[in-house]
């Protein structure tokens, strides 16, 4: 039993983090900023990403998109706001889009998620080719 449970922990020991991660990049990842969750989910064949949580929506859950530069949107509110939509790829490496910011307004056509070998998930969001702005979150617990 003893020699089971070392080559088990051997075993382990030598998967990449990303293998550990559950299913992928599935579930809730915490942003960084402001407490916030975001969920990301399958959409169809895709996947897409929902804020979940933060704690401007603990203190009001009835926060609205005011920041967004489209008037006819500023009345949506932030909990289930997608974030994030169409991305397919895959296992480490998504493109997509589009992603918005809800803290600043600012939203981006096209979006790339690359799942890191430490098990964080990089999201960046290009503009232009060369107008990109990159975020690390981590799987929330």
């Amino acid at each position: 039993m003893r020699r089971l449970t070392i080559l088990a922990a051997l075993a382990m020991a030598t998967v990449p983090a990303a293998a550990w991660a559950g299913s992928g990049i599935t579930g809730v990842w915490a942003t960084g900023s402001e407490g916030g969750k975001v969920e990301i989910y399958r959409c169809g064949s895709a996947l897409c990403g929902k804020i979940v949580d933060a704690s401007r929506l603990r203190a009001n859950p009835d926060l609205r998109d005011l920041r967004n530069p489209d008037k006819s949107l500023r009345n949506r509110k932030l909990k289930g706001l997608v974030v994030l939509r169409g991305f397919k790829g895959g296992p480490t490496e998504w493109k997509g889009g589009p992603v918005y910011d809800p803290e600043s307004g600012d939203g981006a056509a096209t979006g790339y998620l690359t799942l890191r070998g430490d098990g964080k998930l990089e999201v960046k969001g290009c503009k232009a080719a060369i107008f990109c702005r990159t975020k690390v979150w981590t799987r929330a617990k």
